[in-house]
């Protein structure tokens, strides 16, 4: 858990000083406690209710933290073959993996078949056909459930908003009916669920139940052919409060999921943001204060390459001090950017903060979506990735080097 101790910003039981001086900034710390703490929020708040809590690799795909989660009993929803082996890396089984994602390729659906992943969500016709091809070829069954999109506005922003008719993601609800009768017709594939996952960072809880609600209701009509489903995906995009935002508690989501949802089908949810977001903070130093006639940029060296959210859809994170009383405290009005040469490389706008060259600043919520998105942009090395579990810290990704950035690169000597 995050929070000031004599005015120093601690995570856990750990003084941040001790981390940006034992490893630099940028740097990346999370919370094993808060990840931890997020996770069982869920996982108990199910009670008996038969369901499993699969999380969303793709807000952090740290091994370590799929290690944490693995050992807590968590499933895994992944998008990608790379992201399947993470998971494997970790030591996960694939029966505990669901793969979503609306462009699977051939090789990745033969991987995930022959390993055997619990389930695969399919979002068009074009996949399934894929599908039942390659189970063929490998004579192997398959469990499906089709992703189907209940055109619902998630009021987030449009960029990771996934249930409208406009979005790429899923299958048209009128269409799936048929799409279920081709997988009960196939020897080798079976109807497992449904599914429907309609964006990220919701703070709402009625879109989410509208859309349970259709997908419900095509499920009691697929039995009533005699297709019977197990289980039903609700989704997993709870939001964090990054500024202002006022989430649902996570006992009142899954309360009012589970009482939308006949007891015969267990429930399935995919959180990522909500367990990791938090848990994340990311350390950078003040390089320069740069003062222009019209404002002022607190030039810190973290980069859009180190933090993309603010960059790709003007993401706001709380940007606070290490320690509150550096430099008696004067704030001043500032843009915290990086030194990246793009003009849209901020990561904070209109800060009233005691920043001064050599001052470290925690930028909060960081956790998701976070190191997963970092690049490579002007030959810069990725940040490391810290670990606090109770008093004790640990790199769990050591910080790129140039050496590494160089190391798949061949020298083509033109003659």
């Amino acid at each position: 858990m995050r929070g000031y101790r004599d005015g120093v910003l601690h995570v856990d039981g750990v003084d941040l000083r001790r981390i940006a001086t034992a490893f630099g900034t940028p740097c990346y710390v999370y919370s094993r406690q808060q990840l931890e703490a997020n996770w069982r929020a869920y996982d108990t708040a199910f009670g008996t209710r038969r369901h499993r809590v699969h999380y969303a690799v793709t807000a952090n795909d740290n091994l370590s933290i799929l290690r944490i989660l693995k050992h807590l009993g968590s499933g895994f929803d992944i998008v990608s073959g790379g992201e399947l082996e993470r998971v494997l890396a970790a030591g996960a089984s694939a029966a505990d993996v669901v793969f979503s994602g609306v462009g699977k390729s051939r090789a990745e659906l033969v991987r995930a078949v022959s390993v055997g992943v619990s389930c695969i969500n399919i979002e068009s016709r074009g996949e399934l056909d894929r599908i039942g091809e390659v189970a063929s070829e490998l004579r192997m069954p398959v469990n499906l459930a089709l992703r189907v999109n209940p055109d619902v506005d998630p009021k987030t922003h449009p960029y990771i908003s996934t249930g409208l008719k406009e979005n790429k993601f899923g299958v048209p609800l009128e269409e799936a009916a048929d799409l279920y009768r081709i997988i009960a017709a196939h020897p080798l594939l079976r109807a497992a669920g449904i599914a429907s996952h309609i964006g990220s960072q919701l703070t709402d809880i009625e879109p989410v139940l509208d859309a349970v609600s259709q997908v419900v209701t095509l499920a009691e009509s697929l039995r009533a052919e005699g297709i019977e489903l197990e289980h039903i995906d609700v989704g997993g995009g709870l939001g964090i409060s990054y500024q202002d935002e006022t989430p649902p508690p996570i006992a009142k989501l899954v309360a009012a999921v589970c009482e939308r949802v006949p007891a015969r089908y267990g429930v399935m949810m995919e959180p990522g943001r909500s367990l990791i977001g938090a848990a994340g903070t990311l350390l950078t130093t003040v390089e320069y204060l740069k003062q222009t006639p019209v404002k002022t940029f607190a030039i810190v060296d973290a980069a859009m390459n180190d933090l993309m959210r603010p960059a790709l859809y003007e993401a706001w994170h709380g940007v606070v001090p290490l320690e509150t009383a550096a430099d008696g405290g004067a704030l001043v009005h500032c843009d915290v950017v990086g030194p990246v040469c793009e003009s849209g490389d901020w990561l904070a706008r209109g800060r009233d903060l005691p920043a001064r060259p050599g001052c470290v600043l925690a930028i909060l919520d960081a956790g998701a979506y976070g190191f997963a998105m970092t690049s490579n942009y002007n030959a810069r090395p990725r940040p490391p990735e810290v670990l606090v579990d109770g008093d004790t810290f640990t790199v769990i990704r050591a910080r790129e080097s140039l050496a590494d950035l160089m190391a798949n690169e061949r020298n083509h000597l033109i003659p």
